[in-house]
């Protein structure tokens, strides 16, 4: 795998109804810039997007933002990014957020923020990509689907090394250490491909 120069981050575009989400926005965006890292995220100003890349901007980091064409035009795009690329839709917004970054991480968020992590990790599994995918479990907030995503491993429909792929820690140092040594598993599909 290549040298780690990116992270793309997903979160929500809402605070969320706690500060602990925020602060802990603050500190992976602190663990970025500590070690040089790009963000690459949503390019919203607004909720725990809009914190993230803040702090990454305060302290003099880089900041990739990807935005459809909609939403900018809502004026929900931050103004004072590193880069911002406009997209034509949501699927080329998370193409083109995949193509940038060499791992991903989510932080609380809603439904987009789910859906964007288990498209990527789906894309790992499948092989599409040999880069880390974690969750950054901040104040225990994905501790009930980490504990259904253990349900699913246990009734066979995921297998422990696909399971393994999707890192879970609640700091960001820890999380972002364990980036720096990831070497993607092999992993046998359910189908061979004679059978597909």
């Amino acid at each position: 795998m290549a040298a780690i120069r990116s992270i793309c981050v997903y979160c929500g575009s809402s605070p969320g109804r706690s500060e602990i989400y925020a602060a802990g926005a603050r500190r992976l965006a602190e663990a970025l810039v500590e070690r040089d890292l790009r963000l690459v995220y949503g390019g919203a100003g607004i909720g725990v997007m809009g914190v993230v890349a803040d702090r990454v901007l305060e302290l003099g980091g880089r900041v990739v933002g990807v935005i459809p064409q909609a939403l900018a035009t809502k004026e929900v795009a931050h103004p004072d990014l590193t880069e911002l690329h406009v997209t034509a839709s949501m699927h080329e917004r998370k193409m083109r957020m995949a193509e940038l970054a060499d791992g991903f991480i989510a932080l609380p968020g809603g439904i987009g923020t789910l859906e964007e992590l288990f498209e990527i990790w789906t894309w790992a599994q499948l092989g599409f990509h040999d880069k880390p995918c974690g969750v950054l479990n901040i104040g225990g907030y994905y501790d009930t689907l980490i504990r259904f995503l253990d349900h699913v491993t246990a009734e066979q429909f995921v297998k422990p090394q696909q399971r393994a792929m999707l890192m879970v820690e609640s700091e960001p140092a820890a999380l972002l250490d364990r980036y720096a040594g990831y070497r993607a598993p092999a992993v046998e599909h359910w189908l061979d491909r004679s059978q597909t």
